[in-house]
C-alpha cells in the first residue's frame, strides 16, 4: 500500500479534502490511502497577509488548491507560469531541481508535492531577500 504518511503532533491541525482535522493528546501516524486527497498541514499554511514575496506568491496558489479554494486548471497554469517565473531569478541548480520537481508535480496533479517542493525555496528567498533590500 502506497500513500501518504502523516505524522502528527498532539493537537496538531490538518485539512484533508476541505475538512479540519484535529489530532488528539499524542502523537499519531494517519495514513492517507486515497489518491489525490487535498491534504493541507494548518502549521504550514501561508496566510493571506504573509503573501508578500515570490515564491510565497506561488505556494499560496499550490495551498488554494489543497484547501479547494482554487480551481485546479486556472491553478495550474498559475502556478507553471509562476514557477517558470522563479526558475528566471533562481538560478542555481538546487533551487532549479526544486522547481522541476514542482513543475513535474503539477503536470501529474500532485499539488502537495509541488507544494512541498516550493516551501523548499523560502528560506533561500528569505536569504536573497536580506541580502538585497529595495
Amino acid at each position: 500500500m502506497s500513500g501518504l504518511i502523516l505524522k502528527l503532533g498532539p493537537k496538531e491541525r490538518v485539512l484533508i479534502n476541505g475538512a479540519v482535522i484535529e489530532n488528539g493528546d499524542r502523537r499519531s501516524r494517519l495514513a492517507i490511502v486515497t489518491p489525490n486527497a487535498n491534504i493541507l498541514r494548518l502549521r504550514d499554511a501561508i496566510h493571506p497577509e504573509e503573501v508578500n514575496t515570490p515564491v510565497r506568491r506561488v505556494c499560496y496558489i499550490a495551498q488554494l488548491v489543497l484547501s479547494g479554494d482554487a480551481d485546479k486548471d486556472e491553478a495550474r497554469l498559475q502556478l507553471l507560469r509562476g514557477i517558470e517565473q522563479l526558475s528566471q531569478a533562481l538560478n542555481d541548480p538546487d533551487s532549479h531541481k526544486q522547481l522541476s520537481l514542482a513543475t513535474q508535480a503539477v503536470i501529474d496533479g500532485q499539488y502537495y508535492q509541488a507544494l512541498k517542493a516550493l516551501r523548499s525555496l523560502l528560506p533561500r528567498e528569505g536569504r536573497l531577500l536580506a541580502a538585497h533590500p529595495h
